[in-house]
Parts: structure tokens; sequence; C-alpha cells
């Protein structure tokens, strides 16, 4: 499982302050001269330093140096599903062998280590063998081993017997670095001492520092003027920070072997007459003939062995076997690098069928080579049989969000989102309170991604998520359930608030943000709460919320309430009134839900009085003011209040009190 390394995480694009210019250096030390100087090397650091960066970028510069190495970067968790994978289809053998294959394995994670004494004891296999063959390991870990609970102490002094670096957190000059190199990047250009004005606000987390620079760079894509430093204080604030702290698989390159000459035709050698010499002419075919024979020895014995090693691996080694049936030899190197390329395929291939259907696992159209088409198949039947995962709802548009001075900044970064997805703001998180639109957006950005027809947009809240996960754990489905998640091009989640204290939710949340960002997937969450107020969310999670944009959205001001109320009014009633729209905007609601809700009591109050929708009409629905007595015209006859029959037989409407004047002015009367 050969991940691809993120293109970014270079040591070119490592910005290098005291703070981490030791681990720097002892990581280009082991990218140079993998295997040879601090085997392995283990780096530690709080969330958000950089030490996926380091570690990525040791893979890099080795590749850079050496195309032909072998390098594997994959994260603890990824290790211990893939090796569970692997046993369940009987690949477990295989899939260490293969570990010992790899010039370069790089682990990210390893605290999770804790209490898995199954994969402790991998490790330390895994650690041990690729020592004596002098093949590097570089570890990053959230903290010291020593410092994992329940850790094996042999891997404690196999570890210790590299080297253990840690990572601090930046100083000031480094912060300011940092900045100026990432809005260098984006082409976001600030004035002078803006950056250095978020510098001194102490966020000591890159990943914070950089969803900070998000922040500035989405607030004056939208302002008319450049923002300040007093203006860029009061939007970063310096709360952040002072806390203290999948994926696309490809082949590793297989060098090829230089070409051998085309084998010369064994000659028949002449009968010798009995008793005569031999003279130099036969000699020289002898020599002819022992030569060629040797040739051809040599490729049959080297086929021969690919055969068995296959075939005790389980795999039909029949297009092997048919070359040495062949009257013309034919290149060793090539037809088996050719036939191990086709099993690493249908090795791939059995593991996702297998976790999309439990079932699949060890069928004999993952074991011949030859017939790739039918493993083919069978995966597709595989991936066409998943439930795909939820979808955005399509009754939330993003033309129908009101825009206005609090929305303005969240609808530029969607606009942004869906023109570049994954690219700028990844993740996007919208903060704001119950009724702020913040899942209204959080669809309407899903079904604009959708349109795009890239792949399926996974969009639900985080209640649901939770309850899928149970699901799949009670009916022991969790890897068929990560596989519909790990194919989606977006995943969009509602109320991410709510995973706080849920440790298994929070992992595999976890898993899943890494590889959609490394494979430049988008990412969007609402929250009720910035993610520093999230109660039991772990800082891995947090650090990786902060790290996009953050965009809160506030209360509807009167401006947008009108706006909404204006909309609804021609949407049900057909016809506008300004001065209900007017009066219902000036009325407090901090919600968009609560203002539409407002409408429909008016509204509601108007079909049963079977008279229009007016502004007199909300206040005494809303506010309790009654509408003023109708003045009752001169000359006019006042009437019993007995209703009368009309000439057809109907009875006329009876008067009311308000058009009876001496009733209604004392009713009213009494009522003030």
């Amino acid at each position: 499982m050969t991940v691809t390394l993120n293109p970014l995480y270079r040591f070119e694009t490592f910005v290098v302050g005291a703070a981490n210019r030791l681990a720097v250096t002892a990581a280009k030390a082991v990218a140079e001269a993998p295997g040879t100087v601090y085997n392995p090397l283990f780096i530690y650091a709080r969330p958000g330093l950089g030490k996926t960066h380091l570690l990525m970028g040791v893979g890099h510069a080795a590749r850079s140096i050496n195309p032909r190495l072998a390098v594997e970067y994959l994260t603890l968790d990824e290790f211990v599903e893939a090796f569970h994978a692997a046993i369940a289809a009987g690949q477990g053998e295989a899939y260490r062998k293969r570990f010992l294959d790899v010039d370069l394995l790089l682990v990210d994670d390893v605290q999770f280590l804790t209490h898995r004494r199954e994969m402790q004891a991998e490790l330390l296999r895994l650690t041990d063998a690729l020592q004596t063959a002098n093949r590097q390991i570089v570890l990053t870990s959230d903290r010291p081993p020593a410092e994992i609970e329940a850790l094996d102490e042999r891997l404690i002094r196999r570890f210790a017997g590299g080297l253990i670096i840690d990572v601090a957190a930046p100083d000031y000059e480094t912060r300011v670095a940092i900045l100026r190199r990432k809005a260098e990047e984006r082409r976001a250009a600030f004035a002078e001492g803006v950056l250095e004005a978020v510098a001194g606000l102490g966020i000591d987390n890159v990943r914070e520092l950089l969803g900070a620079l998000n922040r500035m760079i989405a607030h004056q894509a939208v302002s008319d003027a450049p923002i300040s430093p007093a203006e860029a204080r009061e939007l970063i604030g310096g709360t952040a920070g002072r806390r203290s702290g999948g994926v696309e698989h490809s082949e590793p390159s297989v060098p090829t072997a230089p070409s051998e000459p085309e084998p010369v035709a064994a000659a028949a050698v002449p009968p010798t007459p009995r008793g005569a010499e031999q003279d130099e002419f036969s000699d020289f075919l002898s020599e002819i003939h022992a030569t060629v024979a040797q040739q051809v020895d040599a490729w049959r014995t080297q086929i021969g062995a690919a055969i068995l090693r296959w075939q005790g691996e389980g795999y039909r080694t029949g297009r092997l076997e048919a070359l040495l049936d062949s009257d013309v030899a034919p290149d060793p190197d090539q037809a088996i690098q050719g036939f191990e390329r086709d099993v690493e395929r249908l090795r791939t291939m059995e593991l996702e069928a297998a976790e999309l259907a439990p079932e699949l696992a060890g069928s004999p159209a993952f074991r011949d080579p030859a017939e790739m088409s039918a493993a083919e198949a069978l995966l597709l039947r595989a991936r066409n049989g998943a439930v795909p995962p939820p979808a955005p709802s399509p009754i939330w548009q993003l033309a129908d969000v009101v825009e206005g001075a609090g929305t303005r900044v969240a609808l530029e970064a969607a606009r942004v989102v869906v023109q570049e997805p994954g690219a700028r703001y990844n993740p996007l998180v919208l903060v704001g309170g119950s009724g702020a639109g913040k899942t209204h957006l959080l669809h309407a950005i899903g079904n604009l991604l959708a349109g795009q027809c890239l792949g399926s947009v996974a969009c639900l809240s985080a209640p649901e998520f939770t309850a899928e996960l149970i699901d799949a754990i009670d009916r022991d489905a969790v890897s068929a359930w990560r596989q519909r998640y790990r194919r989606c091009v977006a995943l969009l989640l509602d109320d991410v608030h709510l995973i706080g204290e849920k440790d298994r939710t929070q992992d595999e949340l976890f898993l899943l943000f890494n590889l959609l960002v490394e494979s430049g997937r988008q990412l969007i969450f609402t929250s009720a709460t910035a993610p520093a107020g999230i109660a039991g969310l772990e800082a891995r999670l947090r650090t990786r919320l902060e790290g996009g944009l953050m965009v809160e959205l506030p209360p509807p001001d009167p401006e947008v309430r009108e706006a909404v109320v204006e909309r609804e009014l021609i949407a049900r009633v057909g016809s506008l009134d300004p001065e209900l729209a007017a009066y219902l905007a000036s009325r407090p609601a901090d919600s968009v839900r609560v203002v539409v809700a407002q409408l429909q009591r008016v509204l509601n109050a108007a079909e049963a009085r079977g008279q229009g929708a007016t502004a007199a009409l909300a206040r005494e629905v809303l506010d309790g003011v009654p509408p003023a007595p109708v003045a009752r015209k001169p000359g006019a006859n006042r009437s019993s209040g007995i209703v009368a029959p009309t000439a057809g037989g109907a009875r006329s409407r009876e008067k009311t009190v308000w058009e009876w004047p001496e009733i209604g002015d004392r009713l009213l009367e009494e009522w003030r």
C-alpha cells in the first residue's frame, strides 16, 4: 500500500527555525543516506507542528536522490487496518513480506500503538528486519516513546537505539517567516505590519497559524480596503495560539533489468566418427553447444524458481509455465516482473473487494494473473453493491442564501470552494448558532459540487455519521462502511460539535480527514461553536479543523431579515408589501428560521380571517396591538346587531363591535 506523498510536503516548503532545525537536519541526513544514520529516526511533537510534513519531506528527498528507491508512507491506523484485512484475506505472510522489500518506511502517528500488543509485536518484528537489512524506518508521534501508554519496552529500546528528536513550537521570527511564505504561495498581499501583528498573537501551532492566514485572505477578498494590523488582531485574536498543545496507491518503481542478447538457437553437433579425433572445428561447435545449453538452463531455472514461489503463495502460474514449453527463450526478467505487477494488482483489488464484501476474500478470481478481467469484474460487482453515502438535500440551493454583511465572507468562501474544491479552503468550517443558515449553506455547496459530476458527495450530520458507525460495528462491516466515504470526492459534516466525547467517531473522522485532504478532496464542517470550544474534541482533530478556513455566521441583520421576508412574500403570496416587510425586519430575530416563522404566523392569521397580510395585522398577531377602529360614515344607519335576512334568504354579515361606535369605544376603553 504505497501511499502517494503529498507533493506540497517537501523540505523546500518547510520553514526552518530554531525550534525545528535539529529535526530537519536529522531528516535530511536520513534522506541522503537511508539505513546508515539514525535508524530508526523517531520525531515527536504536538499536533500541528509539521511532523507529517517533515516525514513526507524525507520520502520526497530520498526519491529525488534515488528514483528507484522503494518508499512507503502510511499512518499507524492504516498499517493496522491493512494488516487485519490481509489476515482476513489469508495473505498475512505476503503482507509482512511486502514491507521487507521497502527501502524507506515512513510511519505516522505511532502514538496509537497504545494497548495494541499484537501490532506492537508486528512493528517490533518489522523494525528488527529492516535494521538487519540496512533499510530505513522513520516514525512520528505526538509524544516521546516512553510516554506512549503500555508500549513494549523492547520497542522503546529499539527507538532509543536510533535518534529520538522533538519539534518545538515556532518562535516569533519563524511564525512571521511561515506567514510570509504561505501568503506568497497564495499570492496574497497584505499591508505592512499585518503578518507581524498576527505572528505576535502567540499562535504556537502552525496549522492554526495557516487557518488565521486563510481568514485574513477571505475577509480581505470581500473588503473594499486592505486589512490593517489592528483589524487583523481583532479578526484573529490570540486565544487559539495560547493553547497548548487514503489515498491512491502507486507501485514502487521496479528496476528494469538490462536487456540480454538474443539467444542463439542451439546447433546440432554432428556425430563424430567412432575413434576419430576431435578436430578444432568440432571443439568450437562443442563450446557453442555448451554455452547455449547453459543459457537455456539459466532462464528455465529462473522461471522455475518464480513458479515455485508464487505457487507457494497460492497464485496460479499457468502464464509462467507456458513459457517453459516455448522453443524460443524469453526475457525471464521481463516476464517475471510483468507477472509480479499483475499479482500486486490482484492483491490491491482483493483488499478493496474484501472491504466492500467480506465474502469475496480469498476468491479464486484474485489468484490468477492470466485472468485479470475476471478479477476486475468481481471488484466492479462489489463496488456496485456498496450503498452510496447520503447526498446533499436538493431543496437547499446557494441562490436562496441571502447575501448581507454577515454572510458575505461565507458566500465568497463557498464560491471559491466550488470553483477549486480541495485546493484553497480545506477544510471549510462554518460556525453559527441554531438557525443561522449554516446547514442551508452546507447542503447548497454540496449540491454545486455534486453538479460537477466529479463523483459522489457525502453530506450528513454528525449524529448520523456516528449512528452509521455503530451499525457497522454491530454488523462487523466497518471496512465496507469506511470505503463508502473514502470513495467520495467531498465530505460535508453538519454539527461536528456533537462528536465531542465520542472517541471512536473521532478516530474514524481523523483517518478519513487525513486521507481526503492528502488526496485533494474537499471537507466542509458546520458547528455551533468554534473548534476550540468543543468539549471533548481531541487536539489532533481540533488543529486540523482550525488549519482551514473558519467562517462565523452571525444572526441575520435587518438587511438580511427584510430580504428574506420579501422573498418569502413573493414566493407564497405573489406580491410584496413593503410596509409588512419593513416591520418584520425591524423585529429582533436571532435566526432566519425565526423570521420565517413570524411571517408564517401572520399569513396563517390572514388566511383565517379571509384578508390580506398587512403590517397592521402583523402588529396585532405578533405584538398584541389591536387595529384602529373603523370610523362610522356620517348619516349611516345604526344596526341593532340582529342579522337580517337578505332578499335571497341568506343572512347578511354581522357588524363587528368596531363598526358599532358606542360599544366599540366602550370595549376599547375597557381593554386599555
